[in-house]
């Protein structure tokens, strides 16, 4: 993820020809570096572990059938995180992998690209930053800090959550960054976060990150999050599983 991160997306970073971006629709932009960091991760990831297939978020974007390997074990990568800051020139953005198996994740590893943090958790074993383990700080602010993302929401969804639900928590920049958002919800950044679309690329990793920190990361009904189910949406992190259970119990008693 290093060498990735040094010798194909850096080069790049602010230094994008128009014709190295594309549009894969609903400004959701694609670069050069995107599909060669995820051609690499490929290989690399393929060499480690042969017979496993890899799902990358580029290849699954150009080919659907790809998403069926989610249900067997599979490599889930997402080889540039936060692609829209990237092609803005700005941070943050990283590079998420995770190793799943029977519909979850196993393993995950975080990297952001600019400050060399390096988020890596094992089912069972706890989270790491580097070398060190880590356990999930609350901000202690009154009320909790929430990064809500309104932008894959209906409109009569998005209308209620503005009036139910931010009311009771201090407000703070979305950083359209999951390799960003997690770590900040562990590391006392961040207190909950409210995700709608929930693919296995930008999710899988941090949410297994995030559980093993002793935060808590699952679906609006407390079930887990599945990388097989990626159609599906909802979903809510936060640095303690008292604070997710106050978001789910006010998104729970929302009008329908």
């Amino acid at each position: 993820m290093r060498r990735v991160s040094e010798d194909i997306i850096l080069p790049r970073f602010r230094n994008l020809s128009d014709h190295q971006v594309e549009d894969k629709g609903g400004n959701d932009p694609v670069t050069i570096a995107d599909r060669e960091s995820e051609e690499v991760l490929h290989d690399a990831l393929s060499k480690l572990a042969p017979g496993v297939p890899v799902v990358g978020e580029e290849a699954a974007h150009a080919d659907e059938s790809v998403l069926k390997h989610l249900k067997s074990d599979c490599w889930i990568v997402d080889p540039i995180d936060g692609t829209r800051n990237f092609t803005n020139g700005e941070p943050p953005f990283g590079i998420l992998i995770a190793r799943a198996s029977g519909g979850e994740a196993q393993s995950g590893w975080i990297y952001d690209c600019l400050s060399g943090r390096f988020c890596v958790a094992h089912r069972g074993t706890g989270a790491f930053v580097g070398e060190d383990k880590v356990s999930a700080v609350p901000t202690g602010e009154t009320p909790p800090v929430a990064a809500i993302s309104l932008i894959f929401m209906d409109d009569t969804q998005r209308e209620a959550v503005k009036e139910h639900i931010c009311p009771h928590y201090r407000l703070t920049d979305i950083p359209y960054c999951a390799a960003e958002q997690y770590p900040r919800l562990a590391l006392g950044t961040n207190d909950v976060s409210i995700f709608e679309r929930t693919l296995a690329w930008d999710h899988a990793a941090g949410v297994l990150w995030l559980n093993e920190a002793g935060g808590k990361a699952a679906r609006l009904d407390g079930s887990a999050y599945r990388v097989d189910e990626w159609q599906r949406k909802g979903l809510v992190g936060a640095a303690s599983p008292r604070l997710y259970d106050d978001m789910v119990e006010r998104l729970s008693a929302l009008p329908a």
